[in-house]
């Protein structure tokens, strides 16, 4: 098992950090490029270095028929869409995990348009075998459960110009992680698809996307670990490179959040400007995260390590994401002496206690690069170890370097 250990002399931070593009952007706009009939990497450019994107990339211009996603949940779920439209039978499958990842309503509302789609294990889950909808008529209006996740509906969308009668989807339910669908709608608006909301119901029209330039943002998520750090420090300064002021991405919701905790952000031509302000902290940080569930593991670490008690909502997605990050975020809080409780619903949470330690807490992250990059923060107040560190690698493969350049001490001890 190899570990990293991280601490760090002062609890200043200062640097300048370009930030690699945001994979959420950065898979979409593959498959939509894909989907045009173009080479994605003549027309985009920052496109996210991480493994996600870099898989999805690779399936997209194999020429087998059986794609391996690995632990990629939007890279399986795209694809699942995807591999409908093409011709022939192909296989889809994934990791242990992935495999215990729900993808039975998607695939519900694929044969519903047409498609010959299997599940070649258990009912509702990974592996599939795909077969075509190509020579089958589609129906236009398919209804689908909006509460597990917001990638379904935009597997489902991205594809929709190329169906015979385009397609009028209809979210059921509570709608999680709306930006993310936004998002998708954004960039096949950009991309020269017709697509809008009636009511509840979204109307795509039928057509075809028109290859042309575009630049993928940095990643908000990313950001967030280091906003996570400026809450920490003493003294801020520091510049994240390639991030919008209107942006497209839920996750850029963190900088009106940690303004509670002090951080001010300035939006400077070329990105974001952080710097620490004497504000006081609050005695309690209320948050429903049902529109950005991927930077509750951040805040809930935010909150341990300052102490703030924390109120979490919207957070029923997290049961099933890269792990349990419910049990995840108990099991590792709980090593400094904090808590991560859930209240009176599944979606409903209490982050207490501050986190504390007189003997080096090793925290485990369970295949999950959120845990590793939420928990490296706690450097700030003492040494700690992350398992497993080279799990990053999945959404944000130079976040070591980068602490490493903003003053942050790392060590690798010999592997156990």
């Amino acid at each position: 098992m190899e570990l990293l250990q991280l601490s760090k002399s002062d609890r200043s931070l200062t640097g300048d950090i370009r930030l690699d593009g945001s994979k959420s952007i950065s898979n979409r706009a593959l498959i939509v490029l894909a989907l045009a009939g173009a080479n994605p990497t003549d027309w985009l450019s920052n496109l996210s270095t991480s493994k996600d994107t870099s898989t999805l990339l690779r399936l997209l211009t194999q020429k087998d028929d059986s794609y391996d996603a690995g632990d990629a949940g939007t890279t399986f779920r795209f694809l699942t869409a995807y591999l409908a439209l093409q011709s022939g039978t192909q296989i889809l499958t994934g990791s242990a995990r992935m495999r215990e990842r729900p993808v039975g309503g998607l695939v519900q509302a694929l044969r519903d348009l047409g498609a010959d789609i299997e599940f070649l294990e258990k009912e509702g889950y990974p592996p599939l075998k795909i077969g075509s909808l190509a020579n089958h008529k589609a129906r236009q209006t398919v209804k689908i459960h909006a509460g597990t996740s917001s990638q379904f509906l935009s597997a489902l969308l991205m594809i929709a110009p190329y169906l015979p009668e385009g397609l009028q989807l209809e979210p059921e339910g509570n709608l999680v992680s709306r930006p993310y669908l936004e998002m998708t709608l954004q960039l096949m608006h950009y991309f020269g698809a017709k697509a809008e909301w009636r009511g509840d119901a979204i109307l795509v029209e039928p057509g075809r996307y028109t290859p042309k330039a575009f630049t993928v943002e940095a990643d908000w998520s990313a950001a967030s670990y280091w906003y996570e750090m400026a809450a920490f420090s003493d003294a801020a300064d520091l510049r994240l490179r390639g991030l919008f002021a209107d942006s497209w991405q839920g996750d850029s919701a963190v900088a009106t959040m940690m303004q509670q905790f002090g951080i001010q952000t300035v939006f400077e031509k070329n990105g974001v400007h952080l710097k620490k302000t004497k504000a006081s902290l609050p005695t309690v940080f209320e948050h429903d995260f049902v529109e950005c569930p991927d930077i509750a593991q951040t805040l809930a670490v935010t909150c341990a390590g300052l102490g703030v008690r924390g109120v979490f909502t919207g957070l029923e997605t997290l049961f099933i994401k890269e792990t349990d990050r419910v049990a995840a975020l108990q099991n590792e809080l709980a090593k400094v002496g904090a808590s991560f409780r859930q209240l009176s619903d599944k979606a409903f949470f209490e982050v207490n206690g501050k986190a504390l330690w007189s003997k080096t807490p090793r925290f485990a992250t369970y295949g999950d690069h959120r845990m590793a990059m939420s928990f490296a923060p706690l450097a700030f107040f003492g040494k700690i170890e992350i398992e497993n560190p080279a799990v990053v690698a999945k959404s944000y493969p130079m976040f070591w370097e980068h602490l490493a350049a903003a003053g942050m001490y790392l060590e690798t001890p010999v592997s156990r």
